[in-house]
């Protein structure tokens, strides 16, 4: 009995002690990155590599000396990210050492070190995290866990608006989100979530195989895929300088707007090599029923265009109709035709610049179904190519400039849910 008694001494101990332990100390996290991500436009995470050269960031905002002795000392996370006041430069962030000082334009963020670019950028993030902080949910709060816990990216719509430049008006659907980075020998797997609104309280999704397309094509260089013009078409036509001029030039109304809104799409660029035009644009709507209204808006196009000096011609069967768009020399600048799709349908193909190659009926084919979800939205395009005829907005990383292949498909979470989940690959090394 005595043996027993001490056995069973010895088991509650054994139990109870580091439970105790764990307790009083808990397993440390980035508490200080809950702060900061309210105050951030764009935030990344990356995992330590001390036996790796000391990034270009910690020696400006540490001196190569302080840089060189803290760099050799990580062994979890650190991070970086710009605030949402414009232009303070990029803010280094990593886990606070004890007995360590402060570096100058540093401050302590409960288990974090934070080092401004200068004294005003560290003044304003000073005044900013003594506003109270909401608890952070929902799509931000994952956010969190992901920038916690592994190499990962984070926006916030002012981070979209400046990464994207003149193109985030297209992307409206993704104003706020996160992606976790994997490398995967030459190419970068992402994996996240974005959506429509900031803070938003939405659950995840099931999660879903990530969706690989096919790399883009040379004769390429960006295609778009998705169920509906919605997305594209709430930022832009929330511009009343975009707004009006359709309705009162074009007679492009409410009417029109809504029938467009709901139209599956394929928009592609395609280098030129030569003529006034780099690029030529192609717009494929999948048409459904009634051709007449589309024919009636595309008439009311005609004498706007006339005004401006261009002529029409047109060719084909009737069923098949095309019309150009030519200036006074003789150069098409544009036009749209009746296209043939898979299953015998046809389907509405609107360009700018000169007339484009026909498609096969499987090119033309812009939805992508997801069981029990819907249709997704794919995005495809040689970053590298755009870049090099000043087609990619310059605000975007290194990296992605210099990629060959972008991928990128978002899901929704659920039926007519705000929040998307998105896949893709990132080609690093070009072919």
């Amino acid at each position: 009995m005595t043996r027993l008694r001490w056995t069973l001494t010895l088991t509650v101990l054994l139990l109870l002690l580091p439970a105790g332990l764990l307790l009083r100390s808990p397993r440390p996290r980035a508490e200080g990155l809950e702060r900061l991500i309210g105050q951030a436009a764009l935030l990344q995470s990356f995992p330590a590599a001390p036996e790796r050269p000391v990034p270009a960031l910690w020696s400006q905002r540490l001196g190569a000396a302080q840089a060189r002795r803290i760099w050799r000392q990580q062994r979890r996370f650190w991070w970086q990210f710009w605030g949402r006041d414009g232009d303070g430069g990029a803010f280094l962030a990593y886990q606070f050492q004890v007995g360590s000082p402060l570096p100058p334009h540093g401050i302590r963020v409960d288990d974090l070190v934070v080092v401004a670019a200068d004294p005003l950028a560290k003044r304003l993030l000073q005044d900013q995290l003594k506003l109270a902080q909401r608890q952070r949910r929902g799509l931000e709060q994952r956010c969190l866990q992901r920038l916690q816990q592994e190499q990962a990216v984070f926006w916030a719509p002012l981070g979209l608006g400046v990464m994207a430049g003149p193109a985030a008006p297209l992307l409206q659907r993704f104003q706020e989100g996160c992606l976790s980075l994997e490398l995967e020998g030459a190419n970068l797997g992402l994996a996240g979530e974005a959506a429509a609104a900031s803070g938003l309280l939405a659950a995840p999704g099931r999660a879903l195989p990530a969706v690989v397309p096919p790399p883009l094509p040379s004769e390429l260089l960006l295609e778009w895929r998705g169920p509906g013009l919605e997305g594209l078409l709430q930022g832009l036509l929330s511009r009343q300088l975009i707004r009006e001029p359709l309705s009162a030039r074009y007679g492009i109304g409410d009417a029109q707007i809504t029938m467009l809104r709901r139209v599956p799409f394929v928009l592609r660029l395609r280098p030129l090599a030569q003529g006034p035009f780099q690029t030529g644009l192609e717009l494929q709507l999948a048409v459904s029923g009634d051709r007449r209204p589309w024919n009636q808006m595309l008439a009311g196009l005609v004498e706007p265009l006339e005004t401006q000096g261009l002529e029409a011609t047109q060719s084909g069967s009737k069923a098949l109709a095309a019309t150009l768009w030519r200036q006074q020399d003789g150069r098409v600048v544009g036009g749209w035709r009746w296209v043939l799709a898979g299953s015998g349908s046809t389907q509405l193909l609107l360009f700018l610049g000169p007339e484009p190659p026909a498609a096969t009926p499987a090119a033309a084919t812009p939805v992508l179904n997801q069981p029990g979800l819907g249709a997704s939205m794919q995005l495809r395009l040689r970053p590298a190519a755009l870049a090099e005829r000043g087609l990619l907005p310059p605000e975007l990383p290194k990296p992605v400039q210099l990629a060959s292949q972008l991928s990128l498909t978002a899901v929704p979470a659920a039926p007519g849910s705000a929040l998307s989940q998105l896949t893709g690959r990132l080609q690093l090394q070009s072919r």
